[in-house]
């Protein structure tokens, strides 16, 4: 059309009001499906684009969502876990028209000083929050605020939280069982940060699969990795004493690890020690010794948790009023060499 488009005008074409037809480009819920329909086609059939600027101030929204990562910036050139993760929200932002705004650590101490900047006053529409701890200074300040967010994992002391999750527990039990089946029964566990649900969780399930197949529970069969990868590659070392059969790592970073340092020590794997990771993440070239076996592991859908971040963080900004949202997504366990499964 020749003429410059208005609402006035498209709402003339579609036989509705101005306010309707602004309902309509703000997503407004309170809209008859067929009077919706209608004038998406106008809009599809005359090219119209609203001004971006306007309908921000008109909605109050910029468009704009934080995506929180709280971890130090070097762990996304370490951690094949986040740019897959990162990939999802990106996609998502894309196709639904937002942008995203992205907040890395770049010290372990820029929790404080960052929380401030995530809900500055009209800065954001929402946030996603890759990942909490136990008092973490940020949710509080979300809440306060009554900024829209999201958690990617389960936040242990927000109950109020929505959240994106898998069954970390679950999938934790299912590796456990497995190892078990194949006649281990010195079988260690390399944890997660604890004070995090899937480090927690995936700990849990490890204990309830010793349980219920009747083994002990040996806590010198337990230690520490963090999800870091160094702590990890200490942790088997130090297990090794103790002559596990078995190691359930909570991540493939480090199960990595675990890898190398049986490598090191001349264990073979999965002849001596069964190995079996949590994630199902690609290699980081070097962190894994040329010749390791294919690595077991429990796979979690990172992409589409990323996805399904930003879906559920727009269902919040359009009825803020509902009750808190709790996605959690299956996992699936991949048998390969390290536990003595096919490549």
């Amino acid at each position: 059309m020749s003429e410059r488009l208005t609402l006035e005008k498209i709402g003339e074409l579609a036989g509705v009001s101005r306010a309707t037809v602004s309902r309509v480009i703000n997503d407004h819920p309170n809209i008859r499906p067929e009077v919706r329909q209608r004038v998406l086609d106008v809009i599809a059939e005359t090219g119209y684009q609203p001004n971006q600027a306007a309908r921000s101030l008109a909605s109050k929204r910029t468009g704009l969502l934080g995506l929180v990562i709280p971890r130090v910036v070097q762990s996304l050139f370490t951690d094949p876990y986040y740019p897959r993760l990162i990939q999802g929200v990106s996609q998502a932002c894309n196709e639904s028209g937002h942008t995203l705004s992205l907040f890395i650590f770049h010290t372990e101490d820029d929790g404080q000083q960052l929380a401030p900047q995530v809900t500055r006053q009209g800065f954001l529409d929402g946030v996603i929050i890759a990942g909490v701890q136990r008092h973490d200074p940020l949710l509080p300040l979300l809440l306060r605020t009554n900024t829209p967010f999201v958690v990617i994992g389960e936040p242990l002391d927000e109950p109020q939280a929505s959240f994106v999750d898998v069954d970390n527990r679950g999938g934790a039990y299912t590796a456990v069982s497995h190892l078990i089946t194949l006649g281990r029964r010195r079988i260690a566990t390399i944890t997660g940060q604890l004070e995090m649900a899937a480090g927690q969780h995936r700990r849990q399930g490890y204990l309830d699969a010793l349980q219920a197949h009747g083994l002990p529970v040996a806590e010198t069969l337990i230690q520490q990795g963090d999800f870091e990868y160094e702590r990890a590659y200490q942790a088997t070392l130090a297990l090794l004493p103790h002559k596990p059969d078995a190691i359930f790592a909570a991540s493939d970073s480090m199960a990595w690890a675990a890898l190398r340092a049986l490598a090191e020590t001349g264990v073979q794997v999965p002849a001596a020690v069964a190995v079996v990771g949590f994630d199902d993440l690609a290699t980081v070239g070097t962190a894994v010794p040329f010749g390791s076996p294919a690595l077991s592991t429990v796979r979690q859908p990172i992409h589409r948790i990323g996805v399904l971040a930003v879906e559920t963080l727009a269902d919040i900004i359009k009825q803020p009023q509902a009750a808190p949202r709790r996605v959690i997504l299956p996992t699936e366990l991949i048998i390969l060499e390290s536990c003595g499964g096919g490549a």
